[in-house]
């Protein structure tokens, strides 16, 4: 299993906004990307820093997502909400509870 970490920084008077647009538009597209498992938000509502975190079968799934624009084209509807660029990192799953 693969895991796309991206930190985020949502301005603060946008974060409830955000979390709806996350879950109304996030949340189905990625459904609908090959070997998806699940996605997480997490957020630190006062401050608007986050972590959002999705779930693949493998790394390849997780890449062709990037390739294929599916990434890009979540982040974009975001572009107003950033108070600062997204940081994107990949990590293999070891451990699993």
């Amino acid at each position: 299993m693969y895991a796309r970490v991206t930190e985020i920084n949502i301005k603060p008077d946008r974060v409830e906004e955000g979390i709806e647009l996350y879950r109304k538009s996030v949340v189905p597209a990625a459904k609908t990307q090959k070997g998806f498992i699940c996605i997480y938000l997490l957020t630190d509502r006062p401050t608007g820093n986050g972590m959002a975190i999705s779930f693949w079968k493998t790394e390849k799934d997780c890449l062709a997502n990037e390739h294929n624009r599916y990434y890009q084209e979540q982040l974009a509807k975001f572009l107003d909400f950033f108070s600062s660029p997204p940081i994107r990192d990949g990590y293999e799953v070891t451990v699993k509870a």
